[in-house]
């Protein structure tokens, strides 16, 4: 555990505010307080549902800095059962926190499950976070149960019904009830279904079927299990629903064997589907052969006769694959077919002004392409850097705001639940301490926080080493950037050292951190990764053996020296087995040598095309943002201007002539 300076500003805002009597203070280098060690116990407790230890513990709680947790948590467990009384009194004795707030998420759930329709609609309005989509869809059904549904229901339902990967049970009610009166055409819930088999949630295929076809469950099974032999068991199928099963079966046949359900779809399905079923079974399929970087994608993105059948999602794999293919007019087409939303994200208004200025080009077209980049250019993500070197500007580091004024500050720090949620933090309940954070942060008051509340909040979680609530909540400001906040450079001297040493930028180790694990010191991933750099333990084990590091055990990985000698040992060894390629070495530490080195197979690319087409959605992220932390750091610490597009370069296949280095790579 790492501990900070002593938490004034806490105790005395809780105190002025009448939320905890006496507040703890926290050390440097201290253990957890007696007092502290409840809230850790309750915690423990809520995760394993033991309401008997949450009783037991609850009066002991009384008077800490974070009660509201310890009254939420035996409370929660216990919520289907309590009374209404109960729930009342919680809500009045915390009013205005976070936990009184997701209590009343919590009950509205409750309630929406249960049907009590009165109750939902007298609490809903006081739901002041809204952040909720199966409540939102409770609200859907309530409005049109009551005769007064908004003119946009069905398109609030398909936005929040679609973004549920799982099963729920409010999206689903609501989809039935305007499906029943009309509102909700069946497409929608055919593609519900569509969504649900492509992502392997058959619940969720199941139930959407249920609303328009309750006969063809069973089928829906049958599909999931074996879409091959129930495509080939099939004759053609006349009537609109039962073609709607054989476009489920293909897609599910598509997500293993692409190339087997476009030989079906050409040869015997086809012809009996509309246009909007052939074009949305041609999606699926082309994204599927894409994920897998096959060059018969783009080939079959090419037998979409409409692009406006497809979604977002498959639209995005369309450009992928003509960007790899060199297609640039289909790239053009494919983002003109997004929703104006995803149309402003910065990847494809990038792409779209690249596309529009292949080949011979007319003035029309470089005015356009000349906007799109001007829209985007900035020094803060990996399009919008390109877009600023596109228009023949490096990335330099940007003006700082004005400084924070004592006033603003002290608001931050006399703000109750940015100090709850430091304090959370630091005595090891993160996950609590991030989302009270980000409730202060985003959502107590509708649109969040003001920009320079949001700077004075950043420098209140930065003076206390807080790095990933620090950095997150900089992030935030749109008009404003404080790169202090944004890429601040904790443990410099070791970074820089270890980093030279190995003979790294320490502009990439900085980036490479920032993006692993926002500087938390005992930062642990799902998989067992640690530290500052995320390092794995057979990875960690098999670095220090080829570096002779000895005495090495993988408990020290939690030990920021140790850690950085690994991970800038193991990166550098990454960097050499690519020789060189920075995109390539950020991809292998993230997921592994053996998957970029497949990756790099076929044409030799643009690193930003190939970057693009990374078929693992965390990895595509995680090379762009590494690359474009390491951009900014570099102009950081070395006070000049600086080029992505130089750390980007060309990649393609290994060369045969260059010798193998570091096969054993892990």
């Amino acid at each position: 555990m790492h501990w900070m300076k002593i938490l004034t500003p806490l105790a005395l805002s809780l105190s002025l505010m009448g939320m905890g009597g006496s507040a703890q203070a926290l050390a440097v280098g201290a253990a957890p307080t007696a007092a502290d060690q409840v809230l850790i116990d309750m915690q423990q407790a809520f995760r394993k549902k033991d309401r008997v230890r949450l009783a037991q513990l609850l009066p002991q709680a009384r008077g800490h800095a974070l009660e509201p947790w310890a009254a939420y948590w035996e409370l929660r467990a216990r919520l289907e059962d309590a009374q209404a009384s109960e729930v009342e009194a919680f809500l009045q004795r915390w009013a205005g926190t976070y936990q009184e707030d997701r209590l009343r998420n919590d009950r509205l759930l409750l309630l929406g499950q249960r049907r009590e329709w009165a109750r939902f609609s007298a609490l809903h309005p006081q739901f002041r976070m809204g952040d909720d989509r199966e409540v939102r869809c409770y609200a859907i059904t309530i409005a049109q149960i009551e005769g007064h549904p908004a003119p946009d229901a069905a398109a609030v339902l398909r936005e929040n019904w679609f973004a549920q990967r799982d099963a729920d049970d409010g999206c689903t009610h609501a989809a039935g009830e305007l499906f029943s009166a009309k509102l909700l055409p069946a497409i929608d819930v055919w593609r519900k279904a569509r969504l649900s088999i492509e992502a392997n949630r058959v619940r969720a295929a199941r139930d959407a079927v249920a609303i328009v076809a309750t006969d063809l469950l069973p089928q829906v099974t049958q599909l999931n299990d074996a879409p091959t032999k129930f495509l080939r068991a099939r004759a053609t199928a006349p009537g609109r629903e039962r073609k709607e099963i054989m476009v489920l079966a293909l897609i599910k046949l598509a997500t293993s064997d692409p190339d087997n359900a476009a030989q079906m779809l050409d040869s015997k399905w086809g012809v009996h589907f509309n246009a909007e079923e052939r074009n949305w079974t041609w999606g699926v399929i082309g994204k599927q052969a894409a994920l897998r970087l096959s060059p018969t994608a783009s080939d079959y993105f090419a037998k979409i006769s409409r692009d406006a059948d497809l979604n977002d999602e498959l639209l995005a794999w369309k450009v992928r694959a003509a960007l790899r293919a060199g297609q640039w007019d289909m790239v053009r087409k494919a983002i003109n077919a997004m929703s104006p939303e995803a149309q402003k994200d910065s990847a494809w208004a990038y792409w779209k002004a690249r596309a529009l200025l292949q080949g011979r080009v007319s003035d029309a077209e470089r005015t356009e392409a000349t906007a799109l980049l001007r829209s985007i250019a900035g020094p803060g993500g990996f399009y919008e850097q390109l877009a600023l070197e596109d228009l023949g500007e490096r990335i330099s580091v940007p003006p700082a705001p004005a400084p924070l004024t004592a006033e603003e500050k002290a608001a931050a720090r006399a703000n109750p639940a940015l100090n709850r949620g430091l304090y959370a933090i630091l005595i090891g309940l993160r996950r609590e301490g991030v989302r009270e954070w980000n409730y202060a942060t985003n959502l107590h008051e509708r649109g969040g926080m003001g920009e320079r509340e949001l700077l004075a909040a950043a420098d209140f979680a930065c003076q206390y080493e807080v790095w990933d609530r620090c950095i997150n909540t900089s992030e935030r400001t749109d008009t404003v950037a404080d790169y202090s906040q944004r890429y601040p450079m904790p443990f410099e001297g070791a970074v820089v050292a270890h980093s030279r040493q190995v003979g790294l930028d320490p502009a990439y180790v900085y980036g490479l951190i920032r993006q692993e694990s926002r500087f938390i010191m005992d930062a642990r991933s799902g998989v067992g990764a640690s530290g500052l750099m995320q390092v794995m333990p057979a990875t960690a084990r098999w670095t220090a053996k080829k570096i002779g590091l000895t005495g090495f055990s993988t408990d020290q990985l939690n030990d920021r020296d140790t850690n950085i000698t690994i991970g800038t040992a193991y990166l550098k060894l990454a960097l050499d087995d690519f020789a060189g390629s920075m995109p390539l070495a950020a991809a292998a530490y993230n997921a592994g040598p053996g998957r970029p080195r497949n990756w790099r197979n076929g044409p030799v690319l643009d690193a930003a095309i190939w970057a693009e087409n990374v078929p693992f959605t965390e990895t595509r992220d995680y090379v762009k943002k590494v690359l474009a932390n390491t951009t900014n750091y570099a102009a950081l610490l070395t006070g000049k201007p600086q080029s992505l597009r130089e750390r980007l370069g060309k990649i393609g296949p290994r060369d045969a002539a260059v010798p193998e280095v570091n096969k054993d790579l892990p």
